[in-house]
């Protein structure tokens, strides 16, 4: 169902894809949009080790959310700062990309747990994370990627 890559060669395994999605902070969501055209969305997101999905919040109204409840298949692309070689212009990028399904999540307790641990990859200042939780909380929509396939690969811009 899901291509393979062509240039093997180039290909992350899976534990570098996992630390590519864990240490970045954003990417950019892709979902079928209005009329049927690609929609795609810079977004920051959490992974759970614990359940290997990727979790994201949002307002709960939108382009977006209308997109994945009519159509919840999406894709997630993150990629690295990239590296440069020694005396070498081009500069090499990892980058991921996730398949998979989006859903809802509507347990108050699950939403408030994630929003923490997203909020850690910017910060570690407890008081203003839980005074955005208490203000913005209840407004919050929070919705999980769950993967179908994940690819990853290594590319020089050369």
């Amino acid at each position: 169902m899901f291509r393979e890559l062509v240039r093997k060669k180039q290909a992350l395994d899976t534990k570098e894809c996992i630390e590519i999605l864990k240490n970045e902070k954003r990417g950019v969501l892709s979902v079928l949009g209005d009329d049927d055209y690609p929609y795609g969305m810079p977004l920051n997101h959490y992974y759970n080790d614990e359940d290997g999905y990727l979790y994201f919040h949002s307002g709960k109204h939108g382009h977006k959310v209308d997109s994945f409840i009519k159509h919840n298949k999406a894709s997630y692309c993150v990629y690295d700062q990239g590296y440069r070689k020694e005396n070498d212009w081009a500069l090499n990028i990892k980058s991921v990309i996730v398949f998979g399904k989006i859903e809802i999540i509507n347990d108050e307790h699950t939403i408030y747990d994630i929003a923490r641990k997203l909020s850690y990859k910017f910060t570690n200042d407890e008081k203003y994370i839980e005074e955005e939780i208490k203000n913005s909380g209840k407004a919050t929509l929070m919705f999980v990627l769950k993967p179908e396939y994940i690819t990853g690969k290594l590319v020089n811009e050369s």
